[in-house]
Formats: C-alpha cells, structure tokens, sequence
C-alpha cells in the first residue's frame, strides 16, 4: 500500500517502475536469445577452422610435391647435384604433415586421404625417385623415359587429382557449414525480429498509458490557455485538483490561482498598449530616415576609400603590372562594375578582374574591330547595351542585359595609350557621370605615363651597366664632387666584392684612396697619379694618362688610365679604367726569362761542340783523346737535339699535329729503361722501382712518348734534389686506373706555383732553382702526352720536403691478360677473320701480309659479289672494304649499303680502305673508320682491333643462318 502510494505521488516514480518492467523482460530475452546465437557460432568455428587446417595441410603438402617434382626434373635436365639433394628433402617435410594430418583425421574421407598420402609417399621417395636418379646417373637416358612413361607420370597425375578433389570436397564442406550456419541464424533473427514486436507492442502500451496519464489534462490546460488568451472565461475541473496527487493536480492548483491574477492585469495592459503602439510608429518612421542616410555615407565612404587606394596604389609603384591590376580592381569597386579589364596598346599588357585569360587573349585578338577604332578617334567614353550569351547567364534561364562601358586612356599627346573596358549586369551607367569617368582616366594616364619614363629610362641604365659589365676592364665614374657615381663588376671583382655588390657606388673620395691604398703596393705615386688625373682641369699628357700598379695579395698588375667625361659641352667628371695586365706581364717576363735560359741552353753545348771541333782540326790529337772529344760533341749534340725536340714537341701537342702509336705493352719495363738510364746521370741519388700488384700491368700507348714522360719526371726529380736522396718510383693499380708516382727529397714546390706548372716556359722564381737550369718545357710536355692517353698528372708537395708527381692511365677491362705473350698489336688479333675486299692485287697482298703478321686470319676477295656469298657462308669479324672495285661489280657503297640492310650481317664492322676523300660520307653509311690511302699499314691494324674491342667482340660464336630470308640477294 506504501508503494502505491510513493508511485502515485510523482509522475516520474509511475514512469520509472512501467520502464523498469519493460527493461528487465527486454534484457532477460536479449540474454537468452544472444547465448543460443553464440553458442551456434562457436560451433561453426570450431569446425571450420578444423576444416581449413585440413585444407592448409593438403594444400602444403601437393606445394612440396611439386617443388619435388620441379627440382627432380631440373636435376634430370642440367644435372644440379643441389636441385637433386631439395627434392629428396623433400620426403622429410612430408612425413611431418602426415603426421600433423593424421592427428586431425577425423572423418572416412579424412583417413582415405591420408593412406593414399602414405602409398604414394612410399612409391614416389622410396622407391621412384632414388631409381631415377640412379639411371640418370649411369646416363641411361632410355630406362629413365621409360620408368617415367610406363608407371611415374600415371602416378604423379593420379595423386594429383586425389589431391585436388580432396581440396573440392574440404571446400564444399566449409561451404556447407556456412550455409547451416545461414539457416540457423537466421532462424534465430526471426526469434528475435518476434521479440522485438512483442517488446515493442508492450512499450507502445506503457506509453499510451503515461500519455493518458499525462497528455489529457495537458489537454486541458492548453485549452483553458487558449480561453484565456481569447479573453473567455477559464474553467479547471475540479476533479484534476482532488483526485490527482501528482504534479498534474498541484499544477492544476497553480494555474488555477495564475487565471485570476492574469484576468486582473489584463485590463491594466490593454490601456497600456494601446500608448505603446502610437510611439513605436513614431520610432519606425525615424529608423527608416535614420537607416537611409546610413547608407548613403556607407556608400560614400566606401567610393573615397576606393579612390584614396587607387591613388595610393598608382602614385606609390613603379611596376606595371601591379599598377594595372590595382586600377582595374579599384574602379571596378569606384563604378559598381561587375567585371572589367584594362590594356595597353603599345606593349599589350593587361590587366583583369573578374575576367579569364581567354577573355583578355579574345579581346587582344579582335582589337582591330570598329569599337575600338572608334574609341581611338573619338577619344571619349562609350556606354552600350547588348545581350548577354548563354555562357554568361550562369544557372540563370532567360534574356539578361550587359551595360559595358569603354573607357580610352589619353596621353601626354592626347593619343590614346590605353583602353579600360567594364561590365554591369544590375543597372546601366549613367550619362551624368561620364564627366567623373573622364577625370578617373586623366589620373590613370598620368600615373601610366610617370611608369612609362621610369622604365625607359630604368632600361636605359640597364643597358648601359650591361655595356659597361661586358667591357673587361674595370670601369670607375667619378663626377666633379669626387664621389664614385657608378662601376661595373669588373672593378668589383678586382676588388674582391660580389657581383651586383653596389658598396663602392657613392664612396667619398677620401673613403676610396683608403680601400685602394689598403690594396696596392707604391700607394705614394699611385694617389699623386689620381690627384693629378682627378683635379686637373685641363686635357694631360698621353704619358700622364696611365699608371701601373701591383696588388699586395695576388700580385695582380693592373694598369690605370683617365679620360673626362662630357655632358654636352659641360665636364661632368672622370672616368677611370683598370686594367688587369697580369697575363701581359708575366707573358714578358716569361720570354725574357726564356731568351736568357735558352741562350744559355743553346749556347753551352754549342760552345763544347765548337771548342773540340776546332781541338780536333786544328791539333794532332791521340786517338782516345779523339774519341773523348768525340763522344763529348756526340753527347752535346744530342742535349742539342733533346732541347730542339722539346720546342717541336710543344709546337705539335699545341697544333693538335701531334701523332701517337698507340699499342699494348708492359709498364714495368719501360720505368727500368728509364730508371738505369738517369742512373748515369748522378751519383747521389737511389733510385728505387716499387710495384704493389704482382703482375706488371699494361697500357695503352705510345712506347716512345710514355718513356719521354718518365725520362722527364725522374730527371727532374733529380735535378730539383740537388743535395741527392731518395727517388722513388711506386705502381699502383685498382679496378679503374693504373698510378705511377714519382717521388724525390727534394726542395718542394710554393704553393704560388702550382696553377703554372704545367705552363710551357713556366719556371719557379727561385735563386736555388735558377742554377739548376732548365728550359720550362719538360712538364707541359708530360701534360700533353697524358692528356693524349686519356689520363692525367697530379702533384703534390711541401716546400722544402720533396714533391710527388702521379701520372695516371686508364684500365682496359678484359684487354691485359689477352696480351700477356707478346706487346705488339698483331698478337692481339689471334684468332680474329678479317675479310678484305681490294681489287688491287698488289695492295691486297700487303694488307693481307700485315694482318697475318698482326695475328688475324685474312682473305682477300676482288669483287663484291664473291665477298657477300663467303659472309653467307662464314661470318667474318671485321670488313676492310675498297670503295672503286672492278667495273661492272658492285662497287664499296653498295655492298656497305647491302650488309647494312641485312638483320644478320648488320652489326659487323666495316673499316674503308680509299683512295677517295669521302670520309664524312663513309662514316655517315655506316662505316666504323675510313683510312685514305696511302697510310702506314700498322694504322690498318690498330683501327681494326681498336673498333673490335670497342665493340667488346671477345670471345662470341657467330653461327652460319640456315634461314632463306637472312641471305644476300644482289641484283643481277
């Protein structure tokens, strides 16, 4: 009875126990009905995953069969002992899934599976497989074929088929269980779709029951409410407020009390009202006023503040572009334009708002119509009506109407230099305000043509700095006030300052004498040369217009010259030119230098040679002493002819007439060559050879030359070593190059000389170095030749300890051991087929002769016809072909032309042999090399193995091609 009572006394407590009724039948179902659906799918689980277990395993096991069956066979077919030792591997990883299968083997099916598992385990490994092997490895190929034909192969494709349809039947199984496990689970959604009806009619009942409960005296309320609000008398049931304990009744009680009290102000509101709707009138039309006076100086403010930036925005920037896009954008905003664009006339440069590029690039196309040939003559602005197109219109449907007005823009020379072009959609421009249209444009043109003069005037200077920058020597602006005006990066440059670096431009005069003294050497009589030049007022001397001056840092001579500068008929200042004259100075110093070493060169052997010769003619001289003068003069004459080699050397290397002989041969000799010879030369030196690979390594190149670069670099290694010591000579080789390193204990090169090393003439400033003598040739020589080789010349050394000179040569990948036997190219060409083709039978002998004494297997053929049936039927590796053959054959460009056309012959190259000058177009047809005749014939044999191993020709089989379509077919 308590209870009871507790619900009825609140609606939420009656609400509360019918919702936790319904709660707990809902829950209670849910449990039971969620328990039958896991437990369903816990089965299903448990009997799949069995399944695809079963399916992994046999899917393991036919993957290991047949990597078994794939390795046997490789084994059979390129006897791989390791293929042969995986596929009998494989017998152990398969008695482990048996086993493995077996434990899970719970089914008939299962069972069979796994005996049929076991037999053919047994027949494959047991008793197949080691039977084969066994034939194969006595090369009973037939017993193998057979054993495989008769019984292995049946087998094999038997247990694969057992194998596959056991993975159908444990698919088909899985599927199964899927669709039980469908069925059941969808019986189990209807029981539950069933028990959500039933829960939901329960909860429609509760909530019919609480709306009953609560919506009828609502209903009540509302309509007592209303009554009140129509001013008609307001009635509560008496009942609601005695019966009802809950809220509903002591809301009943308070609305009750509140109908009295509302019906008692009512009328004090009404009076009330009926004052307040006279003075809100009043407001109204006084806000109207208010709101529109607003607007119109919103309006206002925004137009001046569209003209102050478009002021702004023109007076403040000198680029066009920016200009443009600001004017167009701001009258765009001043006219209430929708759209609009501005372009010059002279440089077709526009700008757009609103507007796409193609639009502008349309405009720019048809600029020649009659609008605008009627804007340029008219010179005013024209305002027009027209349609909009389609593609205009936007999502809009109908006929809408542009106003667009043109505006032209008015020079200086009242010429039109610009068109503005706008676009309204809302309502059209009005004639009254053209006169303000006019005077935005004169304020436009006037800004355009201020930009116009800045550029040209901006371009002028450019150019001009251009002009000045492309001039090599620095140039130097200095007006009247002895203030720097302008320099080009020349000077900037000279004095160590970053291109475009403006730091000197508007120096005080005091400011630059300070930089420059800083720099230079003589500062006294260069600033007295440049106060002259500066202040004098009057045109100087030739001789007073230049000074040469020397940099304290690098020595850099410079030379410095005057000229006034004229505006007009006014002086307007100096213009001071410097002037690097280092490369002249040292070029004279140099020849000086060298017309003393070469007279005292030419000059000492000379006198030996005379001196003797007039002993010798004019005494009676015994016949050692004779033979002592004899090999005196011998020696002075060949100093005499070295040093006239070097010159001639020199000359040819730069001339680009310098010949090389290029063949392989074996470093080490050589360097012993030139290593005893310069021992006869000094005594207090030791000469050493170290070699770090332990097979000489050979080059490519001309003997002769290498051994003068080694005669040079140890020679003077032993002249600069004048007190003696160690000279070392050290051989390494890696993958990519061979080095050889020169090194002596003597007096080391200064840091100053080694950009001038390899400078012909080049000597170092040295007292100690002038007695050594020497011409200054021996290394540029050396540099040239490495360069010829492909290789290079380093060096390395500390003043006073020694110096390391390293040349290095390039490795020929795969060429040395080719030639281990012998040096000469010839022995290099073993075992190569050359065919010639020269009709000339003397000359072909030669050739034939050269190229079997160089170690190739040549024949020669005189016409073109027999040459093309022999390449049919023996492939050779090179071609040498003559180009004028016997008349009414094939000549040279038709055969050439014939093997290049063929897929099989394409590829074999071809080294002409002519007498014509044809060259460009031999190598054009496809020629490897063209030789015109005469040529030593050693050059015939180099060309051919050269292209040979550029083509990496070693060691290939060339097949004879059965195949019709590949042979030659000359025309008859």
């Amino acid at each position: 009875m308590k209870i009871n009572q507790y619900v009825k006394k609140s609606l939420s407590h009656q609400f509360i126990a019918l919702m936790g009724t319904f709660i707990g039948i809902f829950v209670i179902g849910s449990i039971v009905l969620l328990l039958t659906l896991r437990s369903l799918i816990q089965s299903y689980t448990a009997e799949n995953e069995l399944l695809e277990k079963k399916e992994r395993i046999a899917q393991e096991i036919e993957t290991i069969y047949n990597r078994s069956f794939f390795d046997a066979r490789g084994y059979l077919a390129y006897g791989n002992l390791t293929l042969k030792e995986n596929a009998l591997a494989q017998e152990e990883k398969i008695r482990k899934l048996e086993k493995q299968f077996a434990k899970i083997a719970n089914r008939n099916e299962d069972r069979l599976f796994l005996n049929s598992i076991y037999e053919f385990t047994d027949y494959y490994f047991v008793d197949t497989l080691p039977r084969i092997f066994q034939l194969h490895e006595i090369n009973d190929k037939e017993g193998v074929i057979q054993l495989g034909n008769k019984q292995a192969t049946s087998r094999v494709n038997h247990f694969q088929e057992v194998l596959q349809s056991y993975a159908i039947k444990l698919d088909n199984d899985v599927e199964n269980n899927f669709q039980k496990l469908l069925i059941t689970q969808t019986y189990v959604q209807i029981v539950f779709v069933i028990f959500i009806l039933l829960i939901l009619l329960v909860l429609l009942r509760i909530i019919r029951l609480m709306l009953n409960r609560i919506g009828h005296p609502l209903t009540q309320f509302v309509k007592a409410a209303n009554d009140m609000s129509e001013g008609k008398d307001t009635i509560i049931p008496t009942k609601m407020n005695i019966e009802r304990m809950d809220e509903i009744g002591i809301l009943s009680t308070a609305f009750q009390r509140m109908v009295e009290k509302v019906q008692e102000k009512e009328q004090d509101l009404l009076s009330h009202n009926e004052e307040l709707k006279a003075q809100q009138d009043e407001l109204r039309s006084q806000q109207r006023e208010l709101e529109e006076t607003l607007e119109t100086l919103r309006e206002n403010e925004i137009k001046l503040s569209n003209r102050n930036k478009l002021i702004n925005n023109i007076s403040n920037s000198l680029n066009k572009q920016e200009v443009l896009d600001s004017i167009v954008e701001n009258t765009c905003k001043i006219i209430d334009a929708d759209r609009g664009m501005i372009a010059m006339i002279s440089d077709q440069i526009y700008a757009g708002f609103g507007i796409s590029d193609k639009g502008m690039l349309q405009f720019f196309t048809h600029w020649d119509n009659g609008l605008n040939r009627r804007l340029q003559s008219k010179k005013k602005p024209i305002c027009l009506k027209r349609e909009m197109k389609p593609e205009e219109n936007g999502f809009y449907s109908g006929t809408f109407y542009s106003y667009d007005l043109y505006i032209p823009i008015l020079s200086s020379d009242n010429g039109v230099m610009a068109l503005m072009v706008f676009s309204r959609y809302s309502a059209p421009f009005l004639h009254e305000n053209m006169d303000e249209y006019e005077a935005l444009a004169k304020s436009i043109g006037i800004s355009l043509e201020k930009i116009n003069l800045y550029e040209k005037s901006e371009d002028e200077r450019k150019l001009n700095q251009d002009i000045l920058n492309t001039v090599h020597e620095g140039i130097q602006l200095i007006n009247k006030n002895k203030s720097i005006v302008q320099v080009n990066e020349q000077l900037n440059e000279l004095f160590g300052l970053a291109k475009g670096d403006r730091q000197l431009v508007g120096l005080k005069w005091e400011e630059w004498t300070t930089l420059l003294r800083s720099q230079v050497e003589d500062d006294m009589n260069l600033f007295q040369f440049l106060e002259n030049a500066i202040s004098s007022e009057h045109t100087i001397s030739q001789d007073e217009q230049s000074f040469i001056y020397r940099k304290k840092e690098n020595n850099q001579v410079i030379k410095i010259y005057c000229e006034d500068l004229y505006h007009g008929d006014k002086k307007f200042g100096k213009v001071i030119v410097y002037r690097d004259i280092t490369k002249e100075f040292e070029v004279d110093q140099m020849k000086s230098e060298f017309v003393s070493t070469v007279s005292h060169e030419l000059r000492t052997p000379l006198a030996s040679i005379l001196g003797f010769t007039e002993l010798m003619m004019n005494r009676d001289l015994k016949k050692d002493k004779q033979n002592k003068y004899l090999k005196t003069i011998l020696n002075e004459t060949k100093r005499l002819t070295a040093l006239i080699n070097d010159f001639l050397d020199v000359q040819r290397m730069e001339s680009g007439k310098q010949t090389y002989e290029k063949k392989f041969f074996e470093l080490v000799p050589i360097l012993e060559k030139v290593i005893e010879m310069q021992k006869v030369n000094t005594e207090n030196h030791k000469i050493t050879l170290k070699c770090s690979v332990s097979d000489s390594p050979y080059i490519l190149g001309d003997k002769m030359k290498i051994e003068q670069v080694f005669t040079n670099l140890i020679s003077n290694a032993i002249k600069y070593s004048p007190d003696g010591g160690k000279v070392e000579i050290c051989i390494d080789k890696n993958q990519k190059q061979i080095e050889v390193a020169v090194k002596d204990q003597g007096l080391g090169i200064p840091d100053d000389a080694f950009t001038h090393l390899f400078t012909k003439f080049y000597r170092v400033d040295n007292t100690d170095r002038r007695k050594i003598g020497g011409t200054g040739l021996g290394l540029a020589i050396v540099h040239e030749i490495m360069k010829a080789h492909g290789g290079d010349i380093r060096v390395e050394s500390d003043l006073g300890e020694g110096s390391i000179f390293t040349v290095v040569f390039p490795v020929y990948e795969g060429k040395e051991e080719a030639f281990l036997e012998d040096e000469r190219v010839g022995n290099i060409g073993r075992g190569y087929h050359i065919m010639v083709i020269e009709d000339d039978t003397s000359l072909a002998q030669l050739i034939i002769q050269e190229l079997r004494e160089s170690g190739f297997h040549a024949e020669n053929f005189k016409n073109g016809r027999d040459a093309l049936l022999a390449i049919e039927k023996e492939t050779p590796d090179a071609i040498v072909l003559d180009i004028l053959l016997e008349k009414g054959d094939l000549d040279g460009w038709e055969v050439m032309e014939m093997i290049k056309k063929s897929e099989r012959f394409k590829d074999i190259p071809i080294i002409i042999s002519s007498a014509l000058e044809e060259k460009e177009k031999g190598l054009s047809l496809g020629a490897n090399d063209y030789l015109i005749k005469p040529y030593k014939q050693s050059q015939l044999s180099k060309a051919i193995m050269q292209t040979l191993l550029n083509m990496g020709k070693m060691g290939q089989i060339l097949v004879p091609d059965t195949n019709e379509r590949n042979r030659f077919k000359p025309e008859e």
